[in-house]
């Protein structure tokens, strides 16, 4: 398949701009052949206009069309078989086998939301029905349900060139709840994107959706984006990138004449805490894990863990020992990009301008521009209290290990912390009471919690919280992965004393969809 280079105005092809810019393979920084349009004003207008008329022809869909439509961008991102992963590859320098598997994942949660969208219950209809002679004052007839937002712009994620992308979980949530979605493509990918963007547009023609629930925006400088977000017919933002990009992102957004949502999920160092008796029962297993966990991806995971916490002792020296092995056992891993790169660089640079802080082991080190070795840092607690902001996320393969005299330390680290996605904790069944302070101390501090377990890895599900407390995200009662997330697009409202011919189907006395609710206090089945 060609490459068009253009942006895609719902169902239309454009490319009215001068600017033009190129793909970088990471692994060798040659330039891919297509040259891509950045958008301009005027094409950005004419998307997000698109999607504002798209959105009322788009939200009356009824359950089964927009869920159809789902499943349909699904099969169509899988019809283009080897073409995408072939294009993602060169555009990103991942492995095949991993693409392959965010490409299950894709399409996986787009199947999910197929699914919540036509069970119908994620609407939390409730029910209160009138009481006309109550003393000393009526009670009216009062009907809730959740109902979408309207047009959403959507930015792509570098380190996702599928799951957190073009038809990744934002995209896919919004359209759940029956937004029409404007997307920004991260430079990194474009072909990919462009790919992807074709899939949904011609599942939009197959499912018989109007022109505009989709647009495709491209552009290499941040003004794109920023005229998208800027844009009064926009409602809402979803996210995935650095702090800087989703701080930004948020800021404009809360000028605007009319604020409107940001929901940014912007990094986490997501620390880990290492109780005493997990050391001495597997420490070494622990090593390996974390290991495995700081190095998957080159480190270019949200949830990558770059804070270890542990009690000094003998056990903790052999865990430091045999976590060392590991990372200088690792082979140098190429970058998504060469700016990546030299920001991992300087991150670490600035780290080790620290007095206290000592670079304890490197992985194997590569002479080509754009890889990285992993590596480890160690310090004390007097150190870490001394310096704001040592839990900050550096993005890539690294991790600082703190060394701790005891509990009150591990908890007074724990209470400095910034807002993180995860926090894990490691320790034996009978240490967990005696250390439940850092457990409460923690669920301020983080959206997910693990035990014995490792950060990375996030699987898509109902009861999944991948969110945070600022700076980890923008809204921590929000998650990005997981049907909890077609919350972000969407806004309660209650009817009060309608006809009932005049009610959504999901209020109507007759529960005509037979969805789940609340009726006077008392949940009912259809």
């Amino acid at each position: 398949m060609t490459l068009t280079g253009l942006n895609f105005i719902g169902l239309d092809h454009s490319g009215q701009g001068s600017e033009t810019f190129q793909a970088v393979n990471p692994a060798d920084q040659s330039l891919l052949e297509t040259h891509f349009k950045s958008a301009t004003p005027d094409e950005v207008e004419r998307a997000v206009s698109k999607a504002d008329e798209a959105f009322l022809p788009y939200r009356m869909k009824s359950n089964e069309e927009r869920a159809s439509f789902l499943e349909a961008i699904a099969d169509e991102i899988l019809n283009f078989g080897d073409e995408l992963i072939q294009r993602c590859m060169l555009e990103t320098a991942l492995p095949e086998a991993r693409l392959t598997g965010e490409r299950g994942r894709t399409v996986n949660q787009l199947k999910l939301f197929a699914d919540v969208v036509r069970e119908g219950s994620w609407v939390d209809a409730r029910i209160d029905t009138a009481i006309p002679g109550r003393q000393p004052v009526p009670k009216p007839d009062l009907r809730y349900m959740q109902i979408p937002l309207g047009p959403a712009g959507i930015f792509g994620a570098s380190n996702f060139p599928l799951a957190f992308s073009v038809a990744g979980g934002d995209t896919a949530s919004a359209l759940a709840a029956g937004c029409p979605v404007v997307v920004k493509a991260h430079p990194l990918h474009p072909g990919t994107s462009e790919i992807v963007a074709k899939a949904i547009l011609k599942a939009a023609v197959k499912s018989n959706m109007p022109d505009g629930v989709f647009s495709l925006l491209q552009g290499v400088s941040n003004q794109v984006g920023m005229d998208v977000v800027k844009h009064p017919k926009i409602t809402a933002i979803g996210f995935t990138g650095s702090f800087k990009g989703g701080k930004a992102i948020f800021d404009a957004a809360n000028q605007r004449e009319i604020p409107i949502p940001v929901f940014a999920e912007m990094g986490s160092s997501n620390p880990v805490f290492i109780l005493p008796g997990a050391l001495k029962e597997w420490g070494e297993k622990i090593a390996s894990g974390i290991t495995n966990s700081v190095t998957l991806g080159v480190g270019q995971f949200c949830t990558s863990p770059g804070l270890i916490i542990t009690k000094k002792s003998d056990e903790a020296d052999a865990f430091l020992n045999n976590l060392q092995n590991n990372i200088a056992a690792i082979p140098a891993g190429t970058m998504l990009s060469g700016r990546i790169k030299d920001d991992y660089i300087t991150g670490l640079q600035k780290l080790e301008t620290i007095p206290g802080i000592e670079k304890t082991a490197d992985g194997r080190l590569s002479e080509k521009d754009n890889q990285v070795s992993a590596c480890v840092y160690t310090t004390d607690y007097k150190t870490f209290q001394s310096h704001d902001k040592l839990d900050e996320e550096i993005f890539g393969p690294s991790t600082l290990l703190v060394n701790v005299s005891g509990k009150e330390e591990m908890l007074t680290i724990a209470g400095k912390l910034q807002g993180h996605l995860t926090a894990t904790i490691h320790g034996s069944e009978q240490e967990f009471a005696a250390y439940e302070e850092l457990i409460r101390i923690l669920e301020r501090k983080v959206g997910r919690l693990i035990f014995n377990g490792y950060p990375t890895g996030v699987e898509v599900c109902s009861s999944m919280m991948h969110g945070g407390p600022y700076p980890a995200s923008t809204s921590s009662q929000s998650t990005s992965v997981g049907t909890a997330a077609i919350y972000r697009f969407s806004r309660p409202v209650c009817y009060q004393d309608f006809p009932d011919a005049m009610l959504p189907n999901e209020l109507k006395e007759g529960n005509p969809l037979g969805i789940q609710r609340m009726v006077n206090q008392h949940v009912k089945q259809a």
